[in-house]
Order: C-alpha cells, then sequence, then structure tokens
C-alpha cells in the first residue's frame, strides 16, 4: 500500500481505514515525503503520528466541507475498500443484490462517484475472493476507466484508478480492454491461487513477479512508530510461522 502512494509528489493522501492509513503514513517516512496527510477528522499534519493518535505539528485545517474543494481540484489519491470489484475496475460499496430490492444494505456510494470521476483512487481488499472480485458489481458506486470513457469527457478525463491491493497480490486496471490485470503476487501466494480466488477471467502476463518484502527499516517504523499496538493485526492477521 505504501508503494502505491510513492511517485505521486506532493499530493493529498486520504486513505480510508486501517491498513491504507499506516500505507500512507510510511509512505510520508520512507518513499514520499512530500506527501500531505491529515488526521482524519479536520486538521492537516505536519508530522507522522501513530495509528489513530493525534499529531503535535498541526499545518492546516481541513473541515468536511473543504474536503469537496480538494476533491473538485484533483490533487488527492484516496484509497478505499471495496465490497466488490469487477473484471473493469468498478467497485461496490453500497448493497447486494438487486437495486431495488438489495440482500443486504452496505454503506452507499459515499464519495466514491466524486473520488473516481476526480481524483486517483486505489482499492484495499482484506479478503480476496471469488464473492468479492465479480464479473459484474451489483451497484457502481466507484467508476472504472471503461464506464468512466463511456460516461463522457467529464467523468472520464481525471478517472485513475491506480491500484487494487488485496491479501494475495496487486493489481491495476491496464488489462485488455481496461480490465483488471495481476501486477504481482505476495510472498507465498502463487498465480494459480489468484486466479481461482477471482471471479473473472484475470489479465495475466506471462511473468508475474513477488510482491516486494518490507525492509528492516519499514519493518522497525511499521512496528515500533507507527503501529506499536498492532492495530493491523486486526483486520489482516499474521502469518505463523513454522520453526
Amino acid at each position: 500500500m505504501a508503494d502505491a502512494f510513492k511517485d505521486d509528489g506532493e499530493i493529498f493522501a486520504s486513505p480510508m481505514g486501517t491498513l491504507p492509513m499506516l500505507g500512507v503514513r510510511l509512505a510520508k517516512l520512507t518513499s514520499n515525503p512530500d506527501l500531505v496527510i491529515s488526521d482524519g477528522e479536520s486538521l492537516f499534519l505536519a508530522g507522522v503520528p501513530p495509528l489513530f493518535a493525534k499529531g503535535d505539528v498541526v499545518e492546516g485545517w481541513i473541515p468536511f466541507r473543504r474536503v469537496f474543494d480538494v476533491v473538485a481540484y484533483g490533487k488527492r489519491h484516496v484509497m478505499m475498500g471495496a465490497t466488490q470489484v469487477d473484471r473493469h475496475g468498478n467497485q461496490n460499496i453500497s448493497a447486494i443484490g438487486d437495486f431495488a430490492r438489495p440482500q443486504r444494505q452496505l454503506l452507499g456510494s459515499r464519495g466514491a462517484p466524486g473520488n473516481t470521476v476526480n481524483n486517483r483512487t486505489s482499492y484495499w481488499v482484506p479478503r480476496h475472493t471469488t464473492r468479492v472480485f465479480v464479473e459484474q458489481v451489483d451497484v457502481v458506486s466507484g467508476v472504472g476507466p471503461k464506464r468512466a470513457r463511456e460516461a463522457g469527457p467529464a467523468a472520464a478525463k481525471y478517472n485513475d484508478i491506480h491500484r487494487i491491493v488485496s491479501n494475495l497480490g496487486v493489481f491495476d486496471v491496464r488489462g485488455p480492454d481496461d480490465t483488471v490485470r495481476l501486477l504481482s503476487v505476495h510472498p507465498g501466494v502463487s498465480v494459480d491461487e489468484v486466479v481461482e480466488s477471482t471471479g473473472f477471467d484475470l489479465a495475466v502476463e506471462a511473468d508475474v513477479p513477488t510482491t516486494r518484502e518490507p525492509t528492516e527499516s519499514e519493518l522497525m517504523i511499521v512496528r515500533n512508530v507507527l503501529d506499536p499496538r498492532n492495530l493491523r493485526d486486526r483486520e489482516v492477521p499474521p502469518v505463523e510461522v513454522a520453526r
């Protein structure tokens, strides 16, 4: 997740959730010190505090109404969750089932439409299954590049689905006909495992690399500076290593 932000330069990073927030703050301390981060409520931070801690150095004020100014301007990269993602990179966080009579009501579209037509957007999926990666989402909340282009220049001009990160691998939407493409598999995960856990024909190139592992310095920052309470383990439990 940190690597998804490493080439952004000076841009407002808007992570939604524990792991995206951890990734953004790690990027700020390592690969991209120019990132602008907030406390998730109303303050721009100059420092990089631990997860869910108040920053001691405040750079600016960004109340909720001001967020919409940044969204419209475009200098922002948001990493959201996704209940469903389809083969064209459309995202659903609204409902499961028929829209007129859904089986499950979820969050609602919230900021997803505005994010995906105005800002660089990435997704984090903690459990990669065929129920999440589906042929077609039940409701389009976040707009993928093909649908944005079909909607016209106003939707397509700034549409940029940058990365989809799951517990199995890393993806983009630069496959044939703007489809989801496998960029790397995480250590210990095979390409076949990712394909079997995906509910559509995944674009897979000949040689799929392994996602890079964190450096010792990055691990130290995560464990001792950003997340000393191991909050990350609640979302993705650590793998037991045989000794």
